[in-house]
Formats: C-alpha cells, sequence, structure tokens
C-alpha cells in the first residue's frame, strides 16, 4: 500500500527530493528542475509550440481553389448540353473524353466528369474501354416521356389554377415573352432552354422542390435527341404559353386542363 502511494504521488504531483547531505545532489536537483520546468519555459519560447510557423518549417502550400474546376466542368455540361439539342452530337455516335477535351480546349478530367452527369440524365450511356455513347430514343419513349409529364404536372398546374393569386401568373410573363423571342430565332437549343425555365418557375409555385426537380429531368430527357422543329412549331409552342398564362390568371381550369394536354401532345 506504501508504494502504490508514492507511486500515485509521482504519476500526480511530482514532488522534489532533498538530498543528504554530502550527496552530490545539486546536478540532480537542477535536473529535477528543468524536467518541472524546462517544458513550460520551452512552450513558451518556441513558437512551434504555440502552432506558430518558424524559419525552420517547410510552408503548406495552399490548396487549388475548387471552384475553379466545377466552373470549367459547368462550363463544358452546358456546352454538350446545347451540342445534344443541336443535333452537334448525334444518337448512337461514341465519343471519348479525350477527344472531347481537345476539342473544347481543357483536359479529360471535366470532360468525363461532364458526360458522366449527362449519363445520370439518361442523355448517354458508358461505353467501357470506348467513352459515351449518345443515346438513341424512339417516336414511343418520347411519347411515353411526355404522357409522364401530363400526369405530374396537369393535377399541378389545375390546383395552382385554383390557389394561386392572379398577381403571381403575372410574374411569369417575362418568362413566356422571352420563349417567344427563342422561338423567333429558331434556335432549337435556346428555345429548349428558356422552355425549361418557363415549366421550372411555374412549378416553383407549388413550393415542392421535389416535384420541380423530377419535372425538370423528365423535360431535359424529352428534348434528347433533339426533333427537327420549324420556326413556325417554335412559335406557336411558345404562343400557348401565353395562352396558359392567361386561363391561369382567369383561373379558367377548362382551358387550362386542355392546353396543358395538347401542349404535351405536341411535344411528343
Amino acid at each position: 500500500m506504501k508504494q502504490s502511494t508514492q507511486g500515485f504521488a509521482r504519476a500526480g504531483t511530482p514532488q522534489r527530493r532533498t538530498p543528504p547531505p554530502g550527496d552530490a545532489g545539486v546536478p540532480a536537483q537542477q535536473r529535477a528542475a528543468d524536467a518541472l520546468d524546462g517544458p513550460r519555459e520551452r512552450d513558451a519560447a518556441e513558437p512551434s509550440a504555440r502552432g506558430e510557423h518558424t524559419h525552420s518549417e517547410r510552408p503548406i502550400p495552399a490548396p487549388r481553389p475548387v471552384v475553379q474546376r466545377s466552373s470549367v466542368r459547368g462550363q463544358i455540361l452546358d456546352a454538350l448540353r446545347t451540342a445534344l439539342v443541336t443535333g452537334e452530337l448525334k444518337p448512337g455516335e461514341v465519343h471519348s473524353a479525350p477527344v472531347l477535351g481537345e476539342r473544347f480546349g481543357v483536359s479529360a478530367t471535366p470532360v468525363r466528369e461532364a458526360m458522366q452527369q449527362l449519363a445520370l440524365e439518361g442523355a448517354v450511356e458508358v461505353v467501357p474501354n470506348r467513352g459515351f455513347r449518345v443515346v438513341e430514343r424512339g417516336a414511343r419513349e418520347l411519347a411515353e416521356l411526355a404522357e409522364v409529364r401530363a400526369l405530374i404536372e396537369v393535377p399541378v398546374m389545375l390546383r395552382l389554377a385554383r390557389t394561386v393569386p392572379g398577381e403571381r401568373w403575372a410574374e411569369l410573363r417575362p418568362l413566356a415573352e422571352e420563349t417567344a423571342r427563342a422561338a423567333a430565332s429558331g434556335c432549337p437549343a435556346t428555345y429548349a432552354e428558356s422552355d425549361r425555365a418557363f415549366h421550372r418557375a411555374l412549378l416553383a409555385l407549388s413550393g415542392n422542390e421535389q416535384l420541380v426537380a423530377v419535372a425538370a429531368d423528365l423535360h431535359r430527357r424529352s428534348q434528347w435527341p433533339p426533333v427537327r422543329r420549324a420556326r413556325a412549331y417554335l412559335l406557336a409552342d411558345a404562343a400557348e404559353h401565353t395562352a396558359l398564362l392567361d386561363a391561369l390568371t382567369g383561373g379558367e381550369l377548362d382551358v387550362v386542363r386542355r392546353l396543358v394536354q395538347e401542349h404535351f401532345a405536341g411535344a411528343g
């Protein structure tokens, strides 16, 4: 028991022993003092003990900003989406990330990352050891996508027509007018982007973010591969947006139902 108590004293609070007379204890006392006081003195004296940089240390290089890489990937993703909508990347073609990287003047990495995102969206499919193949969709698949969009969006439109005040629909007028301008340009990629923006803003009034995300994914899938539309068709499609806003503002449920169903039927 005595040994245990002494051991605890040494482990908890170190005690300085007075050397007996005649013993060469001064060096030992000095060493004991160093053992007690030395570490605290060094902690206060050495900047490295406080986490400060010293001249003897090698500086750690700052990490490269991730935002820059994400920005490149985002730009490549937008460019690839445009190439898909315009038909520049044709259904059935296989493209490798290195070749596309040379085309865009970037490395293969952001291209590969963008292509993987497009694969998740159903625009391309991975071909092992070759690259990515642009998907081929027939008329039946496009019709099925249009039907699913109608099943989701028609009930939501009717509910919004009953609950959203008329002045809120006025906020969407600029987006409807933008689709008309995009249709007049005759550029399918420009119109596809403005069309998605209008539908996304309309559904956002439901307050259901998951609904908006699912509907946007279906909408984007229905635009690949591109269906060649005449400028007159795009203008008529854009005009339906304005007519739909008029019906929603007036609370004309029957007109809303008919317009939305016809709109999706034409999309197929």
